[in-house]
């Protein structure tokens, strides 16, 4: 392999040579008087944040004395050794304990420091990551983190790298929060498409221009339609129930859905018992099954022919609408190919009377806020909450022509499509922006982020300011040193 370029001042040597590494312990879980102290105990579940001023879980005195914890001082550099969290790192922000898994680094003094040792953890996670060892469970070794190699720059030069990272970061934290709202902004926006788009605020120029008929004579054949069909078996529409909904312009009225449904089809919902999970037979659709608008084909579960049979009322047809009515109140429309599938009990069936009624206005009208707060406003249960059919059948559906219906449809489409568009640049931007984090680091320690201050600062890099100079000076003064005795409690100030 080729040897990689070192800018002038720098050295090449391990992290245990620039600060003292330990681990700590877990006390005996069998003690209850281990636990619940006022002594921080750190595990690699609360390693991340730059600083770590708190511990999810604390530990007494007693278990520092009578385990493997110790103490770590603030300033102290831990990542985290074991597991799906290898090279998760913070700075100690306080005095504190840590469990096994947590490999803690105490910079040297005079040589390094936390944050530039903080940096440069960050910087190697997926170099740590790949020399985890153990399949099911990798780690590295406290060894490993000693022997792993660091281009060492002059301390001067730390100052200056981790000063710019900070500004750097900090940029790339704060486009990573804007963009990270960007999803909550999308969501709102479409539920304000969806309660205009109902309430008939969308088309309020397109109603002036072209001031479509009222509806209620549609409405009126759709409930003789119904009548006419169902005999002495016929019952009236329920009263509207438009509490909590909007207003609506003058030539729409409220339906009641029971009747704007195909006479004959009534509101349905399916399958009760389904039985035994078969490798072949006839899928049924769940609440579970609808999401973002559509019914995850692909992990649909398959009932008997004879148990469907049983249930052929609530078979399924293209077009047809579905309502979640258990715990999630989610819409979908039914493609082709889910012709002759089911449904369970925990999902209803609309299929719309094109006469009056398009299925996919009825589909955004059902996803529209102030609907779905109707249908929440009428769950019932508590472990289960969920609706009624007498209820999903009273709902009230605002209803304007059937040219408004298309101009409504085709103005929510074009504004989601916007919506789609703007959603896929934020996501495409912020993996962009997490990549700029490790290009940012691995370009800070390269020399490259202060190319221009080494030219300007030559004597603070050369001599006895070189990084190989600091290390030797830094190695005989620890050598004269007499050692000092390894204690297992804190130091008390």
């Amino acid at each position: 392999m080729k040897e990689r370029y070192l800018p002038e001042g720098w050295f090449k040597t391990t992290l245990g040579s620039i600060a003292d590494w330990g681990s700590g312990g877990t006390p005996s879980r069998k003690e209850p008087n281990y636990y619940d102290g006022n002594v921080p105990w750190v595990k690699t579940g609360d390693l991340g944040p730059r600083v770590l001023k708190e511990s999810s879980e604390s530990i007494s005195e007693l278990a520092v004395q009578n385990s493997s914890a110790k103490f770590f001082p603030k300033g102290s550099v831990a990542i985290a050794m074991y597991g799906a969290t290898i090279g998760k790192t913070s700075i100690l922000g306080i005095d504190a304990t840590t469990n096994q898994a947590c490999g803690v680094g105490n910079p040297i003094k005079g040589l390094t420091f936390s944050e530039f040792l903080y940096y440069f953890l960050l910087s190697e996670k997926d170099n740590f990551i790949a020399k985890g060892k153990g399949g099911a469970q990798p780690n590295i070794s406290q060894s490993l983190i000693k022997e792993h190699e660091v281009s060492l720059p002059p301390l001067a030069e730390q100052n200056v790298i981790a000063d710019k990272l900070d500004s750097l970061l900090a940029q790339v934290e704060t486009t990573k929060a804007r963009l990270e709202r960007i999803p909550e902004i999308l969501k709102a926006f479409r539920q304000s498409v969806l309660a205009a788009a109902v309430s008939g605020k969308l088309t309020v120029e397109w109603r002036e221009k072209v001031n479509p008929a009222s509806t209620k004579k549609l409405y009126e054949t759709s409930i003789d339609a119904h009548k006419s069909l169902l005999g002495k078996k016929y019952k009236p529409p329920e009263e509207v129930d438009i509490r909590n909904l909007k207003k609506i312009p003058q030539n729409w009225i409220y339906g009641v859905a029971s009747h704007l449904v195909n006479p004959g089809d009534e509101i349905v919902y399916g399958i009760v018992q389904p039985g035994k999970k078969l490798e072949k037979g006839v899928p049924y659709v769940r609440g579970t099954d609808i999401q973002n608008g559509k019914i995850l084909v692909e992990q649909l579960l398959k009932t008997s022919p004879e148990i469907a049979k049983k249930y052929e009322r609530a078979s399924l047809k293209e077009n047809d609408i579905l309502l979640g009515i258990i715990r999630a109140t989610k819409v979908a429309v039914v493609p082709k190919l889910l012709e002759g599938a089911n449904i369970t009990q925990g999902t209803a069936r609309f299929r719309a009377n094109s006469s009056v009624i398009g299925h996919e206005y009825l589909a955004l009208y059902l996803e529209s806020p102030d609907v779905q707060a109707w249908l929440h406003s009428n769950y019932r249960g508590i472990d289960m909450p969920g609706l009624n059919l007498k209820d999903v059948r009273r709902l009230p559906v605002a209803l304007p022509s059937i040219k408004e219906q298309t101009e409504i449809v085709r103005r929510v489409d074009k504004l989601f499509a916007f919506a789609a568009s703007i959603e896929q640049n934020a996501n495409t931007a912020y993996e962009r922006v997490n990549n700029l984090t490790q290009s940012v680091l691995a370009k800070a320690f390269r020399g490259e982020l202060t190319a221009k201050w080494r030219e300007q600062n030559p004597q603070l890099i050369s001599g006895e300011n070189s990084a190989e100079a600091l290390l030797e000076r830094i190695k005989v003064e620890r050598k004269a040193q007499k050692p000092l005795k390894k204690s297992s409690t804190r130091k008390k100030s």
